[in-house]
């Protein structure tokens, strides 16, 4: 094994290649499988390779994750919602360009991540039913069989839920908006996970609410002490929270964090909105149930949807909002009444069959498989003192670059260069998280995307440099 390591300390086996597997390396050097299995143990307990599951053994990344932060937040550190407006119509115009490689929008892209031939079979077996299409208009409740399927999905993730109570929305956006507005009103405080989803703040700040942003952990999410202290001084009428797979940071919110927010929800009296668009795609397992299994009194609401793992355009999302329930109902009933009965039947009968079970073991090997890689290609590619989360669910990954390094900056030069990434000032607002990035995985690994990958952090590396030789002060500009 003393080869193995040889060629990972001399770079010859770069982080991310697969090593030979035990019964070839066995066969090829004449020695016995277990003698194999006993070294490659050692070189696991060394840090040197790890397994993946059903794949067999590769070389770990030198990579180092995220330090442990949880930044002050100061009102005077936060940037206007304009700037970060401009710099999303930005990335969303030219991603619509599609001649530029992306690789901010967290939006699945390739056949790979979705189950489009069962999807085809499907519709066109319900669309040619007698009873698809009906000359009336659809009401809130779609499709019976969809809600049904949701709740009994929700078993696996600790959860009761009742079909009646199930809202379908379009997406997981106008789930959002609606629990928002259903437990809250114009001028109310909603605290937020700094950083979070980047739609959130000019969701909230459209809908007239206060945001208030709360310390949160690369690892164990947002800081409950933190929440506590500002409950009743800010007057705290809802939190919105990603625990699972957290978007941008990876994170899976602790299972005894989440029974005290719910706790604390219950005590306190405020809405706690949980997006649970990754439960299902975390790595663990058993996975950790949400945050709705610990809701006792109905202050937990929870959202999710399928356009990230099954079907992008169906568009279809859901809401159980609890003791909010008859007033959300009431409001996607004035707003745009329902949702396709057609996609939703495809959709109902989908997860029916248990082929989603399947599709989304299949999504989890593939984005440990894209996380690794896409990790191997930074490590090589981006200034030394970089640190990037390991997701313990979902396909999004933070970049923390050297503190010199300008993320905006970063992303006009890459711009430039038809790359599109997304600065993390944008899931924030806070200059804290300047020469931050959060990059998506979701895309086939194709020759291109490894270039622009690589392309990215030459840039970085080319800002780097340059600020370091203007001041003369090599530690600045470490991690």
């Amino acid at each position: 094994m003393a080869e193995i390591a040889n060629a990972i300390h001399r770079g010859q086996l770069l982080p991310g290649t697969r090593v030979p597997s035990v019964r070839s390396y066995a066969l090829n050097n004449h020695v016995s499988l277990n003698s194999v299995k006993t070294a490659y143990r050692l070189l696991e307990d060394k840090g040197l390779i790890f397994a993946r599951p059903q794949s067999g053994y590769f070389v770990c990344e030198s990579l180092p994750e995220l330090k442990d932060f949880l930044p002050e937040i100061v009102e005077s550190n936060l940037l206007k919602l304009s700037g970060m407006d401009n710099l999303l119509a930005i990335i969303l115009g030219h991603q619509r360009e599609g001649r530029y490689i992306d690789l901010a929008l967290a939006c699945p892209v390739g056949e790979s991540f979705y189950p489009l031939n069962r999807l085809r079979k499907l519709t066109t077996k319900i669309a040619r039913s007698a009873t698809t299409f009906r000359p009336r208009y659809t009401m809130p409740a779609a499709s019976p069989k969809l809600s049904t399927q949701i709740a009994r999905r929700g078993v696996q993730l600790g959860m009761h839920l009742c079909a009646e109570d199930i809202l379908i929305t379009h997406g997981t956006m106008e789930a959002l908006n609606i629990a928002v507005r259903a437990a809250t009103r114009s001028g109310d405080s909603v605290a937020v996970e700094t950083p979070s989803f980047f739609n959130l703040y000019p969701m909230l700040e459209q809908l007239g609410r206060k945001i208030i942003n709360i310390p949160t952990h690369p690892r164990q999410g947002m800081c409950l002490d933190s929440l506590e202290k500002i409950i009743i001084d800010q007057n705290i009428k809802a939190v919105i929270t990603i625990p699972s797979g957290h978007n941008p940071l990876g994170f899976s919110m602790p299972l005894e964090n989440r029974k005290r927010l719910a706790e604390m929800a219950a005590r306190h009296h405020f809405a706690v909105i949980e997006d649970a668009m990754y439960a299902e795609l975390q790595f663990t397992t058993p996975v950790i149930p949400n945050i709705k299994a610990f809701d006792k009194e109905g202050w937990v609401m929870i959202c999710a949807s399928y356009t990230k793992t099954v079907a992008p355009d169906f568009r279809l999302g859901w809401l159980e909002a609890g003791r909010f329930r008859n007033i959300a109902h009431q409001m996607k009933f004035t707003t745009s009444v329902a949702e396709s009965s057609l996609l939703s039947e495809v959709l109902g009968e989908f997860l029916e069959n248990g082929s989603y079970d399947l599709h989304l073991r299949h999504l989890k090997r593939l984005y440990v498989q894209q996380i690794d890689t896409v990790r191997a290609c930074i490590a090589n590619s981006f200034p030394r003192g970089t640190h990037v989360s390991r997701p313990q669910g979902g396909f999004i990954l933070w970049i923390e670059m050297p503190k010199c390094v300008d993320a905006i900056e970063l992303f006009h030069s890459a711009i430039k260069e038809n790359i599109i990434c997304m600065p993390g000032v944008v899931c924030s607002r806070l200059v804290h998280f300047s020469h931050c990035l959060r990059l998506a995985v979701c895309f086939i690994l194709d020759q291109a995307h490894r270039h622009a990958i690589k392309r990215l952090g030459e840039l970085a590396c080319i800002q780097y440099n340059v600020k370091k030789s203007a001041f003369h002060d090599s530690d600045e500009f470490t991690s």
